[in-house]
């Protein structure tokens, strides 16, 4: 596995404009970027608190292979406006799948100029997700937290007698 560290110049369209790049090439890049790019994804984060970044500067510093980040934001965005247009044609708020926080910034971001939508997040940590409501509409109660009600197994899984 090669990498290479670049300085960035800012974006203009402000999707995302971290100030260096840890671009990774070679022939394991596909491990790094296989199941939603999950390794790729938890190296920055791991880089993140070896540097204790505090999150508001989370985004100063972006690890990427084969453009994953510039196709995932064009994807990202087109799906933004594809929700709006559902929202507006139905007037049913669309809720999107969990996603980490540069995800849902750029969503916010692809939606802003959509007078006829607006867009929040809700939930909480790894559940956190945007919903995309009509201008008008009221917000949706933050959906309820989840716990595991299962009783915890003793003894390997075995039970005494």
């Amino acid at each position: 596995m090669n990498y290479e560290i670049q300085d960035m110049k800012p974006a203009e369209d402000e999707f995302e404009t971290p100030d260096v790049v840890v671009k990774f090439s070679g022939p394991d890049v596909d491990l790094l970027l296989s199941n939603k790019a999950e390794m790729l994804l938890a190296l920055e984060h791991l880089a993140m608190e070896a540097l204790a970044a505090p999150s508001e500067d989370h985004s100063r510093i972006s690890f990427d292979a084969n453009d994953y980040r510039l196709l995932r934001i064009e994807e990202l965005r087109m799906s933004a406006m594809t929700a709006a247009e559902k929202v507006k044609r139905t007037g049913v708020p669309f809720r999107f799948n969990p996603m980490n926080s540069r995800e849902r910034r750029v969503i916010h971001l692809a939606l802003r100029t959509e007078s006829a939508v607006r867009s929040e997040s809700l939930g909480a940590g790894p559940a956190r997700q945007v919903v995309v409501y009509p201008a008008g509409m009221a917000s949706l109660p933050e959906p309820p937290r989840t716990f595991d009600r299962r009783p915890a197994q003793r003894g390997g899984g075995r039970g005494r007698r």
